[in-house]
């Protein structure tokens, strides 16, 4: 049988799991995607733990144990969701090893009702890496304007980042400065170098549920042949802007220091459109050092029918300008877009924080109840 997700790895392509949950830890599933689907990576975001911690049976010991200390659902819901990524981090340390520390990473996100608060941002990245205190960690900052200098500072203090939210090439620009920015302030600090990793992470699918309903309401055979096209462009122009960005002479002062370049990370790569393939944003966005991170669900899609045919990024820059140009002239307003992607990016993560606090609070006092009442429980 063809190894399809073998021959995307070897195609340069880092295959990470876009889920985590301790369901998913404690039945050996992640391990198992690890030493058979090629998995070499984990990312999170509010809406996946939210989802997870709505199982609470899988959380009841530790609901109880944290029920009987008191704890606000704030503390509680930093100790089950970083415990959690604690244990996949283990899972993925032999991903780690086996890539001197380039994959093998586990995300975890930053409260993102603070998106907008730089210090604060700063003061929450640090607090995460000190309480999973694993070296295979990544701390997802969104690449808000006020994430910007965050990611420098939390950069800056050694710590490694996944930048997250990610839509239009202009911000792209301004987090690949923020790296630079970051890692230099991290050598003048006297960090290692070679222990920071970073990934960009740039959403797709969101940008094609955007733009093609604008194309819906335009209605022309012009704006119908764009349909499901703008997503994979932008991806593309990405990276052509990662390869002049790490082309040049201030990369290869921290280069020749032992860093990692910062990887471009296609996000959101499960198709939301039944006329789009279901593995159609891995199959066209295959480059050299990329990360793709997928639900499981198309992983196994790709296992079963996916199509490595190699480097499909590179050779594309022309055509994906040209479909660019062709949105600006049937009236397309891109940077329009890329504000309400990001605006409904942040909203949606505070939404799942805010469900999570409040589901978690249920629970907590469920617990709380359960141990003061032993005999009904029993």
């Amino acid at each position: 049988m063809t190894d399809r997700l073998k021959e995307l790895s070897d195609a340069g392509v880092a295959v990470w799991l876009d889920d985590l949950s301790r369901v998913r830890l404690a039945s050996g599933t992640l391990d198992k995607l690890r030493t058979e689907k090629h998995v070499v990576g984990v990312t999170t975001n509010p809406t996946i733990f939210a989802k997870a911690l709505s199982d609470a049976d899988a959380y009841d010991e530790q609901l109880r144990e944290l029920a009987d200390r008191d704890v606000t659902v704030e503390e509680a819901t930093r100790a089950l969701t970083t415990y959690d990524v604690r244990w996949a981090a283990d899972v993925m340390k032999p991903a780690y090893d086996a890539s001197a520390g380039q994959d093998g990473r586990v995300s975890i996100e930053v409260d993102p009702r603070l998106a907008h608060e730089t210090s604060k941002t700063v003061a929450e990245a640090k607090a995460l890496w000190w309480l999973v205190d694993r070296e295979n960690v990544l701390i997802k900052i969104p690449a808000t304007l006020a994430g910007l200098p965050a990611i420098t500072a939390t950069l800056a203090a050694g710590i490694s980042v996944n930048v997250t939210l990610i839509f239009s090439l202009e911000r792209y620009g301004k987090v690949i400065d923020a790296f630079l920015d970051g890692l230099e302030q991290a050598k003048a600090n006297g960090h290692d170098l070679t222990k920071i990793a970073s990934v960009a992470s740039f959403f797709v699918s969101r940008v094609d549920s955007e733009i093609d309903k604008r194309l819906d309401k335009i209605g022309s055979d012009e704006a119908k042949a764009l349909k499901g096209k703008a997503a994979v462009a932008n991806a593309q122009l990405a990276y052509k802007l990662y390869e002049e960005k790490f082309g040049g002479e201030r990369w290869a002062a921290l280069k020749s220091a032992g860093a990692h370049p910062q990887r471009p990370l296609w996000a959101s790569t499960g198709t939301k459109s039944a006329e789009l393939k279901d593995t159609i944003y891995v199959e066209e966005l295959i480059a050299p050092g990329t990360v793709n991170t997928m639900p499981e669900s198309v992983i196994t899609a790709y296992a079963d029918h996916g199509e490595t045919r190699g480097d499909t990024v590179t050779g594309q820059y022309a055509a994906a300008q040209e479909t660019f140009d062709k949105l600006a002239a049937i009236g397309v307003d891109f940077d329009e877009v890329v504000k309400v992607l990001e605006s409904e990016g942040v909203d949606k993560f505070e939404v799942s924080w805010g469900e999570l606090l409040e589901g978690l609070a249920k629970s907590l006092d469920a617990a709380k109840k359960g141990a003061s009442n032993p005999s009904d429980a029993a």
